[in-house]
């Protein structure tokens, strides 16, 4: 089973890549997908991470299921 993931913004340019896919097993959190991410590509630990589900933010706990997306990005300022 698996799961796409997008980056956007310095986590694309920290990750050298707009996306990945990513094998997911029953009972797989956001928490626990986005922690294997950051052992795979360290340079995203300095940072703080936001991510979605399925186009809506997550707290961590949600579950992940086959063919779901997740975004990792971090936090946007404008003005």
């Amino acid at each position: 089973m698996s799961a796409r993931v997008l980056f956007f913004g310095a986590t694309a340019n920290i990750a050298n890549k707009r996306e990945i896919d990513v094998a997911v097993e029953n009972g797989l959190t956001v928490t626990r997908v986005l922690e294997a991410i950051v052992s795979q590509i360290p340079g995203l630990a300095s940072h703080k991470l936001h991510i979605s589900i399925n186009q809506q933010y997550a707290d961590g706990d949600e579950l992940v299921q086959e063919g779901d997306e997740l975004a990792i990005f971090t936090a946007v300022s404008g003005g």
